[in-house]
């Protein structure tokens, strides 16, 4: 398949975790809101790495210590809370932020996010299913690994941690790009564990666009036993972006689900390939997730 805008822009993902040159760019600031508390070094013996892990906690975990709280977990965590870290400077998810305010606003359930550093050189690898590119160059392949570590280490240990609910009514993944990828991966292969997945401006090009093959051909369950499935994706990454966004759709569909019931495709007028998009469309996806009882 020829390279497209959006395979280019994925790519640069793979240095999503090195610091940018100093110099260069708007000084960093911290923006983080709330309360953030931030594992350093939680070791993989499964990928055998070491990572951060970030965990934002809703206002109510503190006032209410007898309650558990449902989990979003969320990939390329550096990205996801703080300006100080996140790979373009000052432009990150404001996931906190969303949660924050809706949380205080009664639009949603008081929830948990969890936010995983990815692996830096690493992420293409854990990221992606199949190997992409050419010979001693190519990456990927390790997201069975991957989604190990996260069901087999950081789930159980956040769950030992932390006041949860578990279960796949109680437990979301969202992911970008690669993460994208990983996420709607990780919600095939686990269904039993994760029931909300927002797969948001996929790379479905990668291998030939082997994500598609993936989705089974049908599905049997019920629709409520099925994820909750949302696929975005901006209009300024590409006609071909667009069109692998809408396939990936089109496939769920043709296994059973239901657009408007337990799937959602978004089409983001003038969005680009970034962290700015994505925390653009953070507030529709956690209403839609998450809801007030």
């Amino acid at each position: 398949m020829k390279p497209t805008l959006l395979s280019a822009v994925c790519a640069l993902g793979l240095l999503s975790s090195m610091v940018i040159a100093q110099g260069q760019g708007p000084a960093r600031r911290s923006s983080i809101t709330g309360d953030v508390t931030i594992h350093e070094n939680f070791e993989s013996k499964v990928l055998g790495n070491k990572r951060s892990v970030r965990v934002y906690l809703p206002p109510q975990y503190k006032a209410e210590p007898n309650r558990k709280f449902p989990v979003l977990y969320m990939h390329d965590g550096q990205n996801c809370f703080d300006g100080m870290t996140s790979y373009i400077p000052n432009e990150e998810w404001r996931a906190d932020e969303a949660a924050e305010s809706l949380i205080k606003a009664g639009l949603i359930e008081p929830i948990i996010i969890v936010a995983i550093d990815n692996g830096g050189a690493a992420r293409g690898d854990e990221f992606l299913p199949t190997k992409v590119g050419p010979g001693a160059n190519a990456y990927g392949g390790k997201a069975p690994l991957y989604t190990q570590f996260v069901t087999d280490e950081v789930m159980p240990w956040v769950n030992k941690t932390y006041r949860t609910l578990t279960g796949p009514r109680n437990t979301a993944l969202m992911g970008s790009s690669f993460g994208g990828v990983i996420t709607c991966f990780m919600g095939m292969k686990r269904p039993d564990l994760f029931g909300k997945l927002a797969i948001m401006s996929p790379s479905v090009w990668v291998d030939n666009r082997v994500l598609l093959k993936m989705v089974p051909a049908e599905d049997n369950r019920p629709n409520k036993d099925r994820p909750l499935v949302w696929v975005d994706m901006g209009t300024r990454e590409g006609a071909q972006g667009v069109k692998d966004a809408r396939d990936l759709v089109d496939a769920y569909a043709s296994a059973g689900w239901k657009e408007g019931k337990n799937l959602w495709f978004y089409l983001d007028g003038y969005a680009e390939h970034n962290e700015r998009a994505w925390a653009s469309r953070m507030d529709t996806v956690l209403r839609l997730f998450f809801p007030k009882k």
